[in-house]
């Protein structure tokens, strides 16, 4: 069954005469509430903000800055407050941007494809469950290295294209949290991601995550506090990339 919130959600766009499809970005607007809400509809992305806060090591020199792409609301931010960076947040969402803001977020409007920062900016690029939203892998990647400075991390998390994941995350998941947000065409091919990072420089070494069945199962009956992420050997659903530009 859906989520309560987006029973009420799609039912006034219905009343309005809007429709979303697969991938729309209207949906993060409907459902712009429920960004902070640990149990709402974007609880997982919560839990994978930390495991990829865990991620971001502290910065190295003062005045770094990190990079936040597709960042939302910033649910990355209190996973990196104190680690010495600024944190810069891209997103095409202004009402998002507005709550990455209140979180200490610096925000920038603009396009994963097209980011409208320069060259060698960041210290830390982060790319927490966006590139299987975007339309072309190698330009968001090509554009991830660009902003990323010599000897710069890159970090993202991303769902694969597999049949296994086409089956947990769309088949399973969606079910759990909001239906139509991914489209299973986008999902990333592994090979390519880590072929296009390499063609920019980067050396991307994959490891699969996965929630914890204990913690997930508590947080399904009713407990307070989030789910663990934990490693995992396959990464055929849910897996983090981890590497450095050269320098």
């Amino acid at each position: 069954m859906p989520h309560p919130a987006e029973c009420a959600s799609l039912e006034r766009m219905a009343r309005s005469g809007r429709t979303v499809r697969r991938n729309d970005p209207l949906l993060y607007e409907v459902f712009a509430d429920q960004w902070w809400q640990p149990r709402g509809v974007f609880a997982m992305l919560h839990w994978l903000a930390a495991a990829r806060g865990a991620l971001v090591p502290t910065a190295a020199r003062t005045g770094a800055v990190l990079v936040d792409l597709g960042c939302g609301a910033g649910l990355l931010a209190p996973h990196v407050a104190g680690k010495g960076y600024r944190h810069i947040g891209v997103d095409r969402s202004r009402t998002a941007l507005r709550q990455a803001a209140e979180h200490g977020v610096q925000p920038v409007v603009g396009d994963v494809l097209a980011i409208p920062l320069p060259d060698g900016c960041a210290d830390c690029v982060v790319a927490g469950e966006v590139l299987e939203h975007v339309t072309d892998l190698p330009a968001a990647v090509a554009e991830a290295c660009r902003v990323l400075r010599a000897g710069g991390l890159l970090l993202l998390d991303t769902l694969a294209a597999t049949a296994l994941c086409r089956v947990v995350a769309i088949g399973i998941a969606e079910r759990l949290a909001v239906r139509g947000v991914h489209d299973p065409a986008l999902l990333v091919d592994r090979a390519e991601l880590i072929a296009e990072a390499a063609r920019h420089g980067v050396a991307l070494r994959l490891r699969g995550v996965r929630p914890s069945w204990l913690d997930l199962l508590a947080w399904a009956v009713g407990c307070d506090g989030g789910v663990r992420m934990l490693p995992f050997s396959s990464t055929a659903v849910l897996f983090q990339g981890i590497g450095r530009k050269k320098g």
